[in-house]
């Protein structure tokens, strides 16, 4: 299963890290997320979700 955010699919980026002397290695980004009980189609489900929408109040939390 790949770490991405269930509502907007967020997931890892990947790019280069770049030294002082402009050598460049690989590296990867990856988004916070964050594991939350959420309302789906009126049931209470495990989701994995990235923090903007958690923020954003995409994203109904079941209490």
């Amino acid at each position: 299963m790949a770490r991405v955010c269930a509502i907007c699919g967020k997931g890892k980026v990947s790019g280069n890290t770049v030294s002082h002397s402009n050598r460049h290695n690989k590296r990867t980004w990856a988004p916070n997320l964050r594991r939350v009980r959420a309302i789906v189609d009126g049931t209470p489900k495990r989701l994995n979700v990235c923090t903007r929408c958690l923020r954003s109040g995409n994203v109904e939390r079941a209490i």
